[in-house]
């Protein structure tokens, strides 16, 4: 008898331990979700409170919203307009560097408002100089750009360089002074100063002796590679007539008996004339990127798109006045509110503990 009440007491045990842990889960979960269920009441309890306080001082917040528009649009339509103009360009013999130093000079005397040194720099009137209200230049360049540098970079290199070189690697240490193209941006009161102002800007790089020097020679090197090449084509235009005369004497000569060419020297002249024939394409296309850079080398600084002849008024709404007034008011009266609420708050909780 005894043997046959063991298992019935472990089966028990066993069905015990499962349900209190089956019950320890369950307790678990209603702890987490009724955990979960008080952080989203607190949270709506938030917004409620918030609505509640909104709508008891309702009234005040729209006298302060009104106030703010009608200030912030007498103080927009008494400023003087600000006008932005744009310019692109494309610096050539490293003078990047010298362009962003020039127009962060001019950046700070407009920032100190120094209007005779701008308008000595500009040769300008001082009042047109004082207008001007910020000088700033960036770089402007997209992925494809990116890749196309880093293209040109890697050609330069020889085969055991280029293998090391991570493309990741240069994106990464892609500054603004890599890219190729460079946009200025003048604001300034007056929408013409800017066009009048193009000119000096560019004049003070390219007058720079060592950049004339490096134009210079750059373009010796491209007249010079251009006299080669074409050197190159009336040599290899003699040769394509010699190997015509000569295949022209083969063909004339009596057939004295079966010759047979086995392999590629049967039309070895044939070979010599098509390799000929690729290199003519070669040195023309040479040539076509010879011209190209000649174009783009042609000045130290390119103007890919000059000054508007009138700047455009910046209307960009979050900086206008009849914004920010009308924010800055409602933040004040909601933080003077908050403290009033929470002063009222403090005193009846004193008030509370006391009792």
């Amino acid at each position: 008898m005894s043997e046959n009440v063991q298992p019935n007491q472990n089966n028990g045990s066993e069905e015990i331990d499962l349900g209190q842990l089956f019950k320890l889960i369950g307790d678990g979960f209603r702890k987490f979700f009724k955990f979960i269920g008080d952080i989203i009441k607190g949270f709506f309890g938030l917004i409620i409170g918030f609505m509640l306080f909104i709508q008891k001082h309702i009234i005040k917040f729209v006298i302060a919203g009104i106030i703010g528009v009608v200030i912030g649009g007498y103080l927009d339509y008494s400023k003087v307009p600000v006008y932005s103009s744009t310019m692109v360009l494309e610096p050539n013999f490293q003078s990047v560097q010298q362009l962003y130093n020039n127009i962060n000079f001019y950046g700070e005397l407009a920032d100190a408002k120094d209007s005779v040194a701008l308008a000595e720099a500009f040769s300008i009137s001082p009042s047109e100089a004082g207008s001007i209200k910020s000088i700033e230049v960036e770089s402007y360049s997209d992925e494809n750009q990116k890749i196309q540098l880093f293209d040109q970079f890697v050609r330069s290199l020889d085969t055991t360089t280029q293998k090391a070189i991570d493309m990741e690697k240069f994106l990464n240490n892609f500054n603004s002074f890599d890219a190729r193209f460079h946009t200025v941006v003048v604001k300034a009161t007056d929408n013409k100063v800017a066009k009048k102002i193009q000119g000096p800007i560019i004049k003070s790089i390219s007058n720079n002796d060592y950049f004339k020097i490096q134009k210079n020679i750059r373009q010796l090197n491209l007249t010079l590679q251009d006299s080669i090449l074409k050197r190159q084509l009336v040599e290899i235009d003699s040769l394509q007539g010699l190997y015509k005369r000569v295949m022209e004497k083969e063909a004339n000569k009596p057939m004295t008996g079966t010759n047979i060419s086995l392999g590629e020297n049967g039309n070895s002249e044939q070979n010599k004339e098509l390799a000929l024939i690729r290199q003519i394409d070669k040195i023309k296309q040479d040539l076509v990127d010879l011209n190209q850079e000649r174009a783009n080398k042609s000045e130290i600084i390119n103007v890919i798109s000059d000054f508007p002849r009138r700047g455009v008024e910046v209307k960009n709404v979050f900086q206008r006045y009849m914004f920010l007034v009308p924010v800055a008011l409602l933040g004040l009266l909601l933080l003077a509110l908050s403290l009033l609420e929470l002063n009222k708050f403090l005193k009846t909780y004193n008030a509370q503990q006391k009792s």
